[in-house]
This record gives C-alpha cells, sequence and structure tokens, in this order.
C-alpha cells in the first residue's frame, strides 16, 4: 500500500495592471504626486494646491528648488525657494509634477541635497499650531519637534 499526499495548486498569480501608469498614487486618505520618473521627491495634495497658489504669485518661468544646508537645530535644515528657470544648475535634477486639472511645475534640487531628501515627502498643513510645509524624510535618523531640520 502506498500512500501519497494530495498538495492543492498553488493560487494563481494576480493579473498584470493594464491600461496607464499615471504619476499619483492613490490611497483612501491622500493622493500623492511624484516626477515623472515615479522617484525623487513626493507631493502630497494639500502640498501641491499651496504650492500651486504660491506659484502663481511668483510670476511665471518660475521653479522650487528644494535643498538642505548646515544648520538648524538637529544640524541640517530644510531650503526651500522660487527661482528663475535661468538659475538652473547643469548638474541639478529636475522633477516635473503634473497634477490632474491643475499646471505642471518643476521641482529642481541639487545633488548634494538629494543624497539627503530622496525620496522625502512634502505635505502641507493648515492647522493653527504647526501649520504649514512638513518634511516626512525616510533618510533621516533625527528630527527636530520644529519639523525643519534633522540629523542623518
Amino acid at each position: 500500500m502506498s500512500s501519497e499526499t494530495a498538495t492543492p495548486p498553488a493560487p494563481a498569480a494576480p493579473a498584470a495592471p493594464t491600461g496607464p501608469v499615471t504619476s499619483a498614487v492613490t490611497s483612501p486618505a491622500e493622493v500623492t504626486f511624484t516626477g515623472r520618473d515615479g522617484k525623487g521627491i513626493l507631493i502630497t495634495e494639500p502640498a501641491m494646491k499651496q504650492l500651486a497658489v504660491l506659484m502663481a504669485q511668483q510670476g511665471s518661468d518660475k521653479l522650487l528648488r528644494l535643498g538642505v544646508r548646515s544648520g538648524g537645530c538637529s544640524g541640517m535644515s530644510y531650503t526651500m525657494d522660487f527661482i528663475d528657470a535661468a538659475a538652473i544648475a547643469s548638474d541639478d535634477e529636475e522633477y516635473v509634477y503634473e497634477p490632474a486639472g491643475a499646471p505642471s511645475f518643476r521641482v529642481v534640487s541639487d545633488p548634494k541635497s538629494l543624497l539627503y531628501i530622496y525620496g522625502m515627502q512634502l505635505d502641507f498643513s493648515s492647522a493653527l499650531i504647526g501649520g504649514g510645509f512638513n518634511f516626512t524624510n525616510p533618510n533621516a535618523t533625527q528630527t527636530c519637534g520644529c519639523g525643519s531640520s534633522f540629523a542623518v
């Protein structure tokens, strides 16, 4: 007598998504935008809306420069500034954001800053206490209570 044990068949793999891939990642709570390459600096929908308002006030042909500098409570601090397109350096990394129903805009960062902020999420809160732009940086080992400085 032989005793054979039947093994159940392996479950089928989920079907690969069909259709276009967009630059927004949707979750029930928020939409996060990335550059065309899907990497770099993530920007939430509230931050996109606030940046659109600020960019409209700046005039045409402006870009957002994100970076870091030495200083702040934890050793390094984030920088954000609007610059002219002519101020882009040849080694700057440029990200183009194309939110649905809004004009596209560009964000640039220098290579040294990207070492510290690659993968960072930029969010915006209109809360009375703690409101403003908020940075969530996966590269930071320590952050300050002010939210604008960090250590790696």
